[in-house]
């Protein structure tokens, strides 16, 4: 019976992380507010404890921070841990992009993988589907990661974007159309299949810093403390 229930809670545990998430990205959680561990509890209908071991993986991811004895507050996407969130990016997404090139040549079946990705994320831009565009641009980003072979930085960079997705904060469709953003993966895509290691890793970099640049100057435009972020140069001194 023990490892019934503890199956049981673990299971009741992460249907209560994905309801809190969900809530923290659609904003029914406000940002800057408290939340009791009760009152949270009572609104999904369930007890304290899966609340309190939500909140701790929610705190690990940075979407909240936990006031001992209070509850978890919300915590509001600054441009400091956006930023960072994209130096990250950079650091690993562009050589293991290289990486993924290069393995990719000998195994004609890991390029196989990332087309079938790249062909659904075109069919949802290309239908206006903003939902499924970002989800299926999050896949392209992951199977290349996946082919690269180092399946830790695969899964620090995986959080790293969920982070930003759960946040609230995204480029589609407010900055861009789901088209173009698909079209801003052309030249990784192409230089893919090319075999070209450079060119993917260049193409990787200018994706990620135009992406950084287009969704601070968006919310920038909503939030004062996003103004003067100087977020391109910054991005660029990463790359030497």
């Amino acid at each position: 019976m023990g490892g019934v229930e503890a199956l049981d809670v673990s299971s009741m545990t992460g249907r209560v992380l994905d309801q809190l998430r969900a809530a923290i990205t659609s904003g029914e959680l406000e940002a800057g507010r408290l939340y009791s561990a009760a009152a949270l509890g009572e609104q999904l209908g369930v007890s304290r404890t899966p609340i309190r071991e939500a909140s701790h993986e929610l705190a690990r991811l940075g979407l909240v921070e936990i006031e001992r004895n209070r509850g978890i507050r919300i915590v509001a996407t600054s441009v400091e841990a956006l930023l960072q969130g994209f130096e990250v990016r950079l650091m690993l997404e562009v050589p293991l992009a290289r990486r993924a090139t290069r393995r990719a040549q000998d195994e004609p079946s890991l390029r196989r993988r990332l087309t079938e990705v790249y062909e659904r994320f075109r069919e949802a831009a290309t239908a206006g589907d903003a939902e499924l565009t970002l989800r299926t641009d999050r896949d392209f980003h992951t199977v290349l990661l996946e082919l690269s072979g180092n399946d830790r930085a695969t899964g620090v960079l995986r959080e790293q974007r969920d982070m930003v997705l759960e946040s609230g904060v995204g480029t589609v469709p407010t900055s861009r159309t789901p088209l173009e953003c698909f079209e801003d993966h052309a030249d990784i895509y192409a230089a893919f299949v090319a075999g070209d290691e450079a060119a993917t890793g260049a193409a990787m970099s200018r994706h990620i810093i135009n992406t950084a640049t287009l969704l601070i100057d968006q919310e920038s435009r909503r939030r004062s403390e996003f103004h003067d972020h100087g977020v391109g140069d910054r991005l660029r001194g990463l790359l030497g």
